[in-house]
């Protein structure tokens, strides 16, 4: 998605930029990513999950165009179940108002490793 303002009406208006796609990641050593693109709850996660069982799941958080925070720590801790979820997709346009913070209070109480980045951060796995 696209948003910007209107210069006519003054209103943020959101555009389609593609089709929404996921991808399945796998690593020389065997390390699964499941990067999950914009994307809302859908039953076929839980397939994707028992079929390919990634690593760590790169998870939309932001809700509008994506799950929100409530939809993707729900499908994390009942369909998917990964040992780590990365959330993305959250701060980057008005739109987007789910919140790093929100997710992590729906994940309280999850064994499943929450892993937030920032602009610049590396991780190894």
């Amino acid at each position: 998605m696209i948003v910007h303002k209107n210069p006519e009406t003054g209103k943020l208006e959101s555009h389609p930029a593609g089709e929404a796609v996921g991808y399945i990641i796998e690593l020389e050593n065997g390390f699964k990513i499941w990067h999950m693109g914009d994307t809302g709850l859908f039953g076929d996660m839980k397939f994707i999950a028992e079929r390919y069982k990634p690593d760590l799941v790169m998870m939309p958080i932001g809700g509008n165009f994506t799950m929100d925070p409530e939809d993707a720590a729900w499908a994390s801790r009942n369909w998917i179940k990964p040992p780590m979820v990365m959330p993305i997709h959250y701060n980057s346009n008005p739109l987007t108002k789910g919140t790093l913070a929100e997710f992590l209070e729906a994940m309280r109480g999850s064994d499943i490793k929450v892993v937030p980045m920032t602009e610049g951060q590396q991780l190894d796995f």
